[in-house]
Formats: structure tokens, sequence, C-alpha cells
């Protein structure tokens, strides 16, 4: 804590960070909307890695060999530290056996296919006491053998000389790196390195994380040696390690690459740091937030990249905070030192990031983001060649082969690696996967695992088993890319004729206030009468005024006038059945939000809008979830005289507004309604069996009594998410993903369109009566009555679609494994629970946006229900965004999501026939909406104009390609509604326009009328004569009328 203190603890102020463009990093737009904003470019990364990527595998001498006294080699620090901490502490004296199992490690690396093997030395094991005289035959035959075989395998090795396993001898005769003579020694030895096996090696690496050994090993006492509470030696440790690494690179360049031609650098420990937004709200503080990022950033990789990498010394927020304490180079060191590294080797794990408080991270947050590491260290170093040398997480001890978290993170910090590549330019050389077997973890022991292949530590044959993570990445390097990556590359084309573009919402609130008076009040004001500005009734005078007319309700007017700048040709929304029937007795409707639904539907008829209407859309909020009261305390759905209930209502509802409504929509999700029933199983499946039984009995009302004259269309929306098997190389994993699809769409579509019996399907009475001891299953039957109602009582399959979700069994005992649903107290049906890909772009409010997962469901449904002539609608789709304007992620959404539609039409086949996007407005906080909340003034943010334009060319037609096809508008009518619609959005504009175009033709009228008269004026005067003669006679008649005047 003490050495934490003082790095942590000095002022930096006035301190600016060293020379480098690293801080640039953090001035950057957030990747997945600075990479993914242009309409070519995909969410999701579709690339491979280079051809000539080096892929391998890693472990190091004290981890994995264990013989820690065995065939001559002598006692490390690891070995004394471990043995003389107490009873209780972990030790690698036989971890996982490499030493003597190597032949096993070499098939192990054979089954992954790496074209590397990444190894450290035990230089006890070479030199028992750290001194060099003669070596352990024995150790040398050992290494020598390993890199033989590797060479006959085409593999390359990837040699470290020391990680971390300092000869005992050293530390107890000059106190380890504390002291120069441990670099002299240390010389020695990489020089017998290279003698010894230079020829067969063309990578080396003198060091392993520089920044542990000195922080953990002298600094907390956390690692060996276990010293602490002298700052000072700290950094004489790493002062002198980076002066063993600048020999020895020196040696080699100088002695044995004239003839090795190899390449030599050290392994650099880093993690990564993002500002903190608390403190970031203004620029101010978003410029000191990047600087103290780029000083956390400099204390750690910095401290020992700058000098060998950038400018041959310390950073100078290095130097500035640990004044006194840090030592320095001479110009001539810094010369010796800086270049001294062929190059750039990172470790990316979690031995920097979970050091917790001792990690220098002034005050700002910790992020595991491979990406941006990279990317830091193309800018702070000038782009060099990086190799990631140590990549990956751990596991618990518990989990054995089925590490299926481990997938996930793996496939995280790969995808950042090849993001860093594509689209940051970054020179990766190669990645490294930590590590290849489990082992003895440092200060965790044995009570996390690492390896890709599992090996029993307790067992006295330490097989080695491969985990599904070293299937995944045996997948990987054989395709040089992720080969389950769902998305396949656009396609061109429309979406068939009649194809409802919609706007879907939730229930659509009754706003009886604001209201229009206009032309319903008959009195006659003035204004500014007392010239106070207000309008004054004038008593006694009175006009005759009309009744109040739908358009009146300025809320229904607003909310169309949204709808129509869409462009869409559906809109679909629910109606309030608490409201119309608060007693749920249709004599006794409420008339108010009768006709306001009425005039609605009404004003929407006009707009050529087809209405989609839904008579219960369920309401978390709700006390009696959406329905009457009455009937939420007669027990809800749980009842079944709430399905007589809703058989009244829905005939009301066809009764009063059937006329306007072009499609009904029963229910919405009655597979997440039920789970609102949660007390237990039977209560959940009784309630959903309910639903099912109300759908049936009001599609049958509706087909014999309303369909004749209304035409009409009658279903039931489903909630369809996608899953995937967390885990692909698990039977386990893949029987769940089809057993929560089974429980999820099956056992509400089986019944209405399955092949044979009308039934829930047989796997999911299987799966539920197995797991119930009781004699009566939990899941009720069906009559015969009810199933012959049943049969075919859905017009269509509508389903609403948001995310894909990861599936496992639900006793899978998996880190950060969430229920479907917290609400669950008997836990989920289907016994199924999720993972998120960590991979996958998630929204704020945590939906996961993958695009290929719609033509997955899609086809799905298709393939199970495809032969009964049901088309599909998307009734639902969308993805929150807290932009207020520029709302790249939902675009961007709208865009892939509809791709994968059109995919599963042209290349799958489905016969899909809508799209309805979700929703139209937000209402408090920007999420969902098109358009901004009314007290934003209802502003259209940019994925307004991305759907209109989908809408106007029916899907992606080919760029240059004529888009008319038969079923739509010559293309002068789509511009002219185009320009239509631009108006409408800009009616202050317009109005200013008009004002501006009748002055000026006033004004040139008046003009114009000035000119001619002038005009007129000159002609006649051109016309007349102009005789002296005529001038004379009026002068001379002036002076008698003169004399007269005077005379009288």
């Amino acid at each position: 804590m003490l050495l934490f203190a003082i790095l942590s603890a000095a002022s930096w102020d006035q301190a600016w960070c060293s020379s480098g463009d690293g801080v640039k990093q953090w001035q950057k737009a957030p990747p997945a909307l600075h990479n993914h904003h242009h309409h070519n470019r995909s969410l999701y990364l579709h690339a491979t890695f280079p051809p000539h990527f080096l892929w391998g595998v890693g472990t190091s001498a004290y981890q994995t060999e264990g013989s820690w006294d065995h065939e001559g080699k002598g006692p490390s620090i690891w070995d004394h530290f471990t043995h003389t901490k107490g009873p209780g502490m972990d030790t690698g004296d036989t971890a996982s056996d490499s030493y003597a199992r190597w032949q096993e490690d070499m098939k192990a690396v054979k089954y992954l296919g790496t074209q590397t093997y990444a190894f450290s030395l035990s230089w006890p094991r070479l030199f028992p006491d750290g001194g060099v005289g003669i070596p352990n035959p024995d150790g040398v035959c050992h290494y020598q053998r390993l890199i033989r075989s590797l060479q006959a395998e085409g593999i390359q090795p990837v040699v470290t000389l020391y990680h971390w396993d300092l000869p005992l001898g050293l530390q107890q005769r000059y106190g380890g790196w504390k002291n120069e003579s441990t670099v002299d020694a240390f010389v020695e030895y990489a020089e017998f390195c290279f003698q010894t096996f230079g020829d067969s090696v063309k990578y080396w690496l003198t060091m392993h994380n520089p920044y542990l050994i000195t922080v953990q090993g002298y600094g907390t006492g956390v690692h060996a040696p276990g010293e602490s509470n002298d700052p000072a030696s700290v950094f004489t440790v790493g002062h002198n390690l980076i002066r063993a690494h600048a020999k020895v690179w020196h040696m080699y360049n100088t002695h044995f690459r004239p003839h090795q031609h190899g390449q030599v650098s050290l392994t650099l420990g880093a993690h990564w740091i993002e500002p903190h937004k608390a403190q970031s709200n203004q620029a101010h503080g978003s410029a000191n937030n990047a600087a103290l990022c780029q000083k956390s950033m400099e204390a750690v990789v910095g401290w020992f990249a700058n000098p060998i990498h950038g400018t041959g010394d310390y950073p100078t927020s290095l130097k500035d905070t640990n004044q006194g304490l840090i030592p320095e180079f001479s110009p001539e060191d810094r010369a010796f030192i800086r270049g001294t590294a062929d190059f750039f080797s990172l470790a990316f794990g979690p031995d920097v990031l979970r050091m917790g408080p001792r990690l220098p991270v002034f005050g700002q947050l910790l992020s595991m983001d491979l990406r941006k590491v990279l990317g830091w260290v193309k800018l702070e170093y000038g782009s060099p060649e990086v190799l990631v040398a140590e990549s990956g997480w751990f596991t618990s001890a518990s989990v054995r082969e089925e590490d299926t978290v481990a997938i996930y993170l793996m496939r995280r910090l790969l995808g950042q690696v090849l993001e860093a590549i594509v689209y940051d330019g970054v020179r990766v050389l190669g990645y490294t996967a930590w590590s290849l077997v489990d082992g003895f973890e440092w200060n965790y022991g044995y009570s996390v695992r690492r390896g890709l292949f599992y090996v029993d530590l307790h067992s006295a044959d330490r097989t080695r088993i491969p985990k599904t993570s070293a299937k995944f990445y045996r997948q990987v390097v054989m395709n040089r890319a992720f080969v389950d990556n769902k998305t396949s590359e656009n396609v061109h084309g429309q979406f068939p004729c009649g194809f409802q573009w919609g706007v879907a919402d939730p229930v659509l609130h009754v706003r009886l206030q604001p209201y229009s008076p206009q032309f319903t009040d008959p009195s006659v004001y003035r204004w500014n009468f007392s010239g106070d500005g207000s309008l004054r009734p004038i008593s006694g005078v009175t006009v005759r005024t009309r009744g109040p007319q739908c358009k009146d309700f300025l809320s229904i007017r607003r909310h169309l006038h949204l709808l129509e700048a869409t462009r869409a040709s559906h809109y679909r929304f629910a109606l309030d059945w608490s409201l119309l029937l608060p007693n749920g007795n249709p004599s006794q409707p409420d008339q108010e939000a009768l006709q306001y639904y009425r005039c609605f539907l009404t004003e929407l008829h006009k707009l050529g809008v087809k209405a989609v209407v839904t008579l219960y859309h369920t309401s978390r909020k709700s006390p009696t979830l959406g329905m009457p009261k009455p009937l939420h305390d007669a027990g809800g759905w749980l009842n079944v005289s709430t399905v007589e209930a809703f058989e009244a209502y829905a005939t009301f509802c066809f009764q009063e507004l059937g006329s306007w409504a072009h499609m009904w929509i029963t229910i919405n999700e009655p597979n997440r309604l039920g789970e609102l029933y949660n007390t237990s199983v039977e209560a959940h499946l009784s309630a959903a069996h309910h639903l099912l039984l109300a759908h049936s009995n009001v599609w049958h009302i509706y087909n014999d009594q309303y369909r004749p004259q209304q035409g009409g269309q009658v279903t039931f929306t489903l909630h369809a998410d996608w899953v995937e098997p967390a885990n692909p190389f698990l039977e386990s994993h893949r029987a769940a993903a089809e057993r929560f699809l089974l429980f999820e769409l099956g056992r509400f579509l089986d019944p209405f369109l399955a092949k044979g019996e009308s039934d829930y399907p047989a796997q999911v009475r299987g799966y539920i009566e197995e797991g119930h001891s009781t004699v009566k299953s939990p899941l009720p039957h069906f009559t015969e009555k009810e199933k012959k109602k049943l049969r075919g009582a859905l017009d269509f399959i509508a389903l609403n679609h948001f995310t894909t979700r990861l599936v496992t069994p639900r006793n899978s005992a998996f880190p950060n494994v969430q229920p479907v649903s917290n609400q669950q107290q008997h836990g989920p049906i289907h016994d199924c629970s999720f993972l998120n890909d960590p991979s996958w772009h998630v929204s704020n409010l945590g939906q996961a946006v993958v695009p290929w997962g719609l033509r997955k469901v899609l086809s799905w449904v298709k393939g199970r229900y495809g032969d009964l002539s049901r088309p599909i609608v998307v009734m639902a789709s969308g993805v929150d965004d807290q932009a207020s304007h520029d709302d790249k992620l939902r675009q961007t959404y709208i865009r892939e999501y509809l791709q994968e539609a059109l995919k599963a039409h042209q290349l799958d086949g489905v016969d899909l026939q809508g799209f309805y996007f979700w929703n139209l407005q937000d209402r408090h906080t920007f999420h969902f909406g098109l358009f901004g909340p009314s007290h934003h003034q209802s502003h259209p943010k940019g994925s307004v104009r991305v759907y209109r334009d989908i809408i106007s060319h029916n899907g992606f037609p080919s760029v240059g390609r004529k888009t008319q096809t038969p079923c739509q508008l010559p293309a002068a009518a789509l511009t002219s509604c185009t320009i239509c619609t631009n108006i409408t959005e800009n009616k202050a504009l317009l109005f200013f326009g008009v004002c501006l175009f009748i002055s000026a033709a006033i004004l040139t009228g008046v003009l114009v009328g000035l000119v001619r008269r002038r005009v007129s004026a000159r002609r006649r005067r051109a016309m007349q004569p102009t005789s002296p003669s005529r001038l004379s006679r009026q002068h001379w008649e002036r002076l008698p009328m003169q004399r007269v005047v005077r005379r009288v």
C-alpha cells in the first residue's frame, strides 16, 4: 500500500505526459459508433486474420514444469517463497508436471494447430545456483528435445529467458534484481542460451512482465521474493531489468543475429483505463481525465516501454511523480537502451488487471479492451509490430472441460485484435493464447484455471483433456476467422408487393386534452381593445357553430403527423382494456375513451394508413396488468371466467371499431404474459392455457360474425428472440436451445398449426412431466372440442423480435449466468439460463444487437410451419438508443435487421409479409422512439430518414437499378410524396416562404403598375403638338384675367 501511495498520490496537475500521441486514443469516438456509422459498413466485422499471422499458445516453466528438485534443478525464489509462506500456500512443486509430460504438451499444441509455442526456460534448471559455470546437462537435454520436436512439427518456439523463477542463489548472494551483479549473471545466462538453442529459435523474449516483477515482487511482496516497504528498491529493480534487457539485446544483435537471424524483445504487461464519466461532463474535465488515463498507462506500460521503444528515458509523468526515487539514465544510457526491441511484445490478462488498488488508475476506470491497448501502443510508439505474447482470462477451479465463459472471453479478445488490425491499422504480428494447460497461478495458486487443456492437478497421471475453449481456438486457428459468424454478405432486392411497412406502439393513451375549440365557440372576440394584448368576447354577438370533430383532438393530429413522416403503410397500437371497460362489462363502456379511439381510427384511415389493433397488451407497470380491476381481482388469467370476459370485450371492439381495423392482435406476447403468474409451474401453465383458449374463441367470433363484412385478419403476437447454444461443442447446450424454442414458440403455435393433433409439442409435455413427480401433469390438456376450435385459428404468424441470446442448461455452474426473469419464483419452466456474448454490441439497456438472429428465427418458424400457407409478419422490432438526434445504433439496427429479413425472404424462401418498427415516439427519455419526446419538440431522429428511405425503395435495390416495381407508385409520385413530407415537417418555414412570395408578388405588381403608368404618360405627351403660339396664347390669356380680378 505504501508503494501504491507513492505511485499515485503525488500532484500531477502541472505535469504533462511524455511525448507520443497515445493520449489521442481517448479522444476517438466510441468504436461501435466510430466504425459502423456508414451505411455500407456492417455492425460486425467480417474479415479474416492476415495470412502470415502467428497463432500461438504459451506456458511458463514454474507454472507447469513441476519436478522442482529433480535431475539437478536448483531452487528458485518461487520454490523458496511458496515453501516458506506457510502450510496453506500452494506450490509449483508438481504443477501440471510438464517437465516429465512434455510430449503430452506437444500433442496438445499439435491439436490446436498453432504456428508457435511460447515457453520459458527455467534458469535454475539450467544453472542451479544462477552462476554460469557448468550447466545442468539434464536441463539442457530437456529443452533441446522440446525445441527439436517443435521444429519437426513445423512449430516455431518462442522462448522467454526469464519468467520470474530467479535462481535462489542469486537472491541470497546479491539481493536479486536490486544488484547489478544479477544483471551481469543474466547476460551470461542469455549468452549461453543463444549459443545452445539459438540456431533453432527465431523469437526470443528476454523477460516477461517486468512491471509485476518489480511491483509485486519488491513492492507489495505478493510475488517472490516477497519484499516490500522499500519504494526506492522497486525503481532500482525496474532500472536493472531495463539495463539487463538492453545488454542482452546488444549482445544478440552483435554476436548472434548475423548468423541466427532471430529477433529479440521483452514482454510488457498492460491494462486499459477509461476516463471516469462522472468527472468528464465538461470539456476541461474530459481532457484532464484523458491525461490521467495517459499517466496510468505510462506508470505501468510506459515505465518500461518508453526507455526501450520511445525516448530512451522514463515518461515525464513517472519521473515527476517519483522524484528522488527513480534512478536517472545518463545520455549514454539512453542512447544504449533506446530501440533495443525488434518488435513490441504485449501481455494482456488478469495478472495486471486484477491487482486492484495496487494498480495506479488515478481515479479512472479499468476496462478489458485489448483493441484500445493496441491502438495506444501504435500511437505512442510509432506503429511497431506487436506480438500479443499472453492473452486470456481465468475460470474457477471447479470448471472442468465445459468452460463456456472462457470461449466468449477469448472471442472478445480475439475480436478486439482483429478490429485493431482492420480498423486501426495496428501491425499485429501474432496472438498467444494463455495458457496451454492448467497450472500454478502465482498468488492465486490452484484456485483458478487458465489452461486450454484441463489437468486434474490432484491426480497422479495429470492427463491433458481439451476444454471446449481449446476446440473453439482450434477452429479459429484453422480458419483464421470466427467460423460461427452467422452473418453473410448483404443482398440486393426488394420485398414483395403489398409488404406491410409498419410502426408499432404499446397502448395508445387517451388524451382528451389539449382540445381545439376552433368552430365550436359561438363568441366573437376582439383583440387588444384595452391595450393589454388580450382577447375579449364582444357582448351580445354570436355566430353559428358546428359540433366537435375528431380533428379537434390535438394529440391525435400531432401523433398522426409524426406517423405520416415515416411513410409507414401500417400502424399497430393497443387499446386500453381497463379504460374502455372499467368494470369489464361491455354495456358500460367509457364513452369518451371509445370516441377517442374511433376518432383516431377514422383519422388514420383518412391518411391511408391501415390500422393493426391489439386488444390486450399487458403492462407490468399496471397493478391490474392492463385488464379491468374486477377481472384481475378474481384471479386474472388463472380464472376461466376471464376467457369469457375477453370474448365479450373483443366482440364489443369488433362491433364499435371493426370497420376501421385492418388486422386484430388478440393478445400481445402470451408467452411472456404467462411468466407474470409465477407462484408455481401449474399457475404459469394454466394462465398460458387460458390465453390460448381466449384467442381461439375470439378468432372464431370474428371469423363467423365479422370477417364477411369487415374483411380483417386475426392473430396473436409472440415474443420471438432467437437463442444459440452458448457452447456449441456441448450436446446439453444444443438441447437447451431447441427446448427453449419449443417452450417459447412451439408451445403456442403447435396447437394451431402443427401437423396431426392440435396439442402442445410432445417434447414440451414430456419434459414437464418428467420433471414433476405428481400424478397429474401440470400442463393442462385440451378437450376434443377445444382442439377442433384451435386448429387453424390463426390467420398469420406474428412475431416480436428484438435480440439474440446464448442459452445454457439452468443447472450449469457458470458465472454471470442470469435467469430468464428475476421475478420467476419457481425458475423458468424450460430450465434454461442465458449468457451474453461479450463481442456483441449492446445497447444502453443491455439489448444485444445481433441482426442474423432475425433470419434464424424466421427460418426456424418456416421449417416447422412453412407448409401451412401461413405468412409471417415481424410485428415489432427495435432497439433503444440514447442519442437525441443522430441515433447511429438504431440506424444500423434498421438497415441490418431488414437486410436479414430480406435474406430470409429471398434466400430462405420465408413468406415474410411485413416488418413493424418499435416504436414511434419516446415518452420521457430517449429510448426506442423514432421521434424524441414531446418536451424535446418531437424532433425526428436520423433513423426516421433511414427507415423512410428503405420504405421508399421497398428494400435494398441494386445501385443504379430502377426501383419501380409493378406494385409501386411511379417515381414522380414518390418524389412528390417526399416533397410533401418535407413540407409537412417544416410548416413554419413554409408559412414564412408563402408570406415572402405574396409580399414579393404585391411589390412586383405595384412596381409594374407604376412603370406602366409612366410609360403611358410619356406616350401621350409624345403624341400631342407643342407649338409656340399655344404657349404665348396661354400666357396672354392669363393677363386679362388678372386685370378683371383687380377691377372687381
